[in-house]
């Protein structure tokens, strides 16, 4: 079983920075692809960043630019070093893992963390 949790939410002014970190274990899988998602108050949950299998990433419009996702594969350990934050980024935000399966390798789920609270006051 795959479990995911997210660190390192908090409340900054506008224009401050913060840092997620997402740790993934369970260690029944051969590859992750991990990445962040986000919902706020009564909207739906969007994705933010993600870093694809391949190692390239991929970023929401509302954050490129602002926002750098980064992983260690070795560790399974994924970052979001949030910069040039905006009252519109207050969200929960979620890691995601999509991962394949041992032993086949052919099965793939999503699992997803709690959420880490991020607030960003005016």
């Amino acid at each position: 079983q795959v479990q995911v949790e997210e660190f390192g939410g908090g409340s900054v002014q506008a224009g401050g920075s913060l840092r997620l970190s997402c740790a993934a274990s369970g260690y029944t899988w051969c590859r992750l692809e991990m990445s962040w998602y986000r919902q706020g108050i009564g909207k739906e949950r969007e994705f933010v960043a993600v870093v694809d299998s391949d190692g390239s990433t991929r970023y929401a419009d509302s954050v490129k630019g602002r926002f750098t996702i980064s992983q260690d594969k070795h560790n399974n350990t994924l970052w979001l070093q949030m910069n040039s934050l905006k009252p519109e980024d207050t969200a929960m935000y979620y890691c995601k893992t999509h991962a394949w399966l041992l032993p086949e390798c052919v099965t793939d789920m999503d699992y997803w963390g709690k959420g880490t609270l991020v607030s960003i006051s005016s």
